[in-house]
Protein backbone atom coordinates (compact mmCIF):
# COMPACT_ATOMS: atom_id res chain seq x y z
CA UNK A 1 0.00 0.00 0.00
CA UNK A 2 1.39 3.21 -0.56
CA UNK A 3 0.23 6.54 1.96
CA UNK A 4 -2.65 7.55 -0.39
CA UNK A 5 -4.22 4.29 0.12
CA UNK A 6 -2.78 4.36 4.14
CA UNK A 7 -5.08 7.70 4.90
CA UNK A 8 -8.08 6.75 3.57
CA UNK A 9 -8.03 3.63 6.27
CA UNK A 10 -9.78 4.72 9.25
CA UNK A 11 -8.53 4.24 13.02
CA UNK A 12 -8.96 0.47 13.31
CA UNK A 13 -7.60 -0.37 9.94
CA UNK A 14 -4.19 1.43 11.04
CA UNK A 15 -4.06 -0.29 14.18
CA UNK A 16 -4.63 -3.95 12.28
CA UNK A 17 -1.85 -2.78 9.46
CA UNK A 18 0.64 -1.76 12.52
CA UNK A 19 0.01 -5.44 14.15
CA UNK A 20 0.63 -6.80 10.93
CA UNK A 21 3.87 -4.68 10.28
CA UNK A 22 5.05 -5.93 13.97
CA UNK A 23 3.88 -9.35 13.19
CA UNK A 24 5.91 -9.12 9.81
CA UNK A 25 9.04 -7.80 11.90
CA UNK A 26 9.01 -10.86 14.16
CA UNK A 27 8.70 -13.43 11.57
CA UNK A 28 12.12 -11.47 9.54
CA UNK A 29 14.19 -11.60 12.38
CA UNK A 30 13.26 -15.17 13.46
CA UNK A 31 14.36 -16.17 9.68
CA UNK A 32 17.62 -13.97 9.76
CA UNK A 33 18.00 -15.94 13.04
CA UNK A 34 17.36 -19.09 11.56
CA UNK A 35 19.54 -18.68 8.02
CA UNK A 36 22.51 -16.63 10.03
CA UNK A 37 22.43 -20.21 12.27
CA UNK A 38 22.88 -22.26 9.45
CA UNK A 39 25.61 -19.81 7.46
CA UNK A 40 27.64 -20.74 11.36
CA UNK A 41 26.91 -24.26 10.89
CA UNK A 42 27.74 -24.21 7.81
CA UNK A 43 31.14 -23.22 8.29
CA UNK A 44 32.09 -25.09 11.55
CA UNK A 45 30.65 -28.23 9.80
CA UNK A 46 32.85 -27.98 6.43
CA UNK A 47 33.90 -24.74 4.94
CA UNK A 48 31.99 -21.83 2.90
CA UNK A 49 30.06 -23.37 0.29
CA UNK A 50 26.40 -23.20 -1.38
CA UNK A 51 24.62 -23.75 2.14
CA UNK A 52 26.73 -20.42 3.02
CA UNK A 53 25.86 -18.42 0.77
CA UNK A 54 22.41 -19.34 -0.41
CA UNK A 55 21.93 -18.10 3.43
CA UNK A 56 23.35 -14.79 3.31
CA UNK A 57 21.67 -13.78 -0.22
CA UNK A 58 18.45 -14.29 1.59
CA UNK A 59 19.44 -12.92 5.05
CA UNK A 60 20.36 -9.34 2.51
CA UNK A 61 17.13 -9.23 1.10
CA UNK A 62 15.14 -9.64 3.96
CA UNK A 63 17.03 -6.75 5.58
CA UNK A 64 17.20 -4.74 2.40
CA UNK A 65 13.39 -4.97 1.22
CA UNK A 66 13.00 -0.97 0.49
CA UNK A 67 9.26 -1.79 -0.31
CA UNK A 68 8.35 -2.98 3.51
CA UNK A 69 10.78 0.42 4.74
CA UNK A 70 9.03 2.52 3.00
CA UNK A 71 5.30 1.40 4.04
CA UNK A 72 6.50 0.66 7.72
CA UNK A 73 7.65 4.34 7.14
CA UNK A 74 4.89 6.01 6.22
CA UNK A 75 2.23 3.84 8.58
CA UNK A 76 4.35 5.09 11.32
CA UNK A 77 3.81 8.42 10.56
CA UNK A 78 0.01 8.16 9.72
CA UNK A 79 -0.16 6.76 13.48
CA UNK A 80 1.67 9.55 14.86
CA UNK A 81 -0.54 11.97 12.94
CA UNK A 82 -3.49 10.41 14.38
CA UNK A 83 -2.16 9.95 18.02
CA UNK A 84 -2.37 6.02 17.79
CA UNK A 85 0.49 5.43 19.17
Amino acid sequence: MQEKELSALTDEELLVEAKKMKSAAILNATLIGFMFGIVVYSVAKSSIGFFTLFPLFFIYKVVNNTESKQKNTALKKLLEERNLT
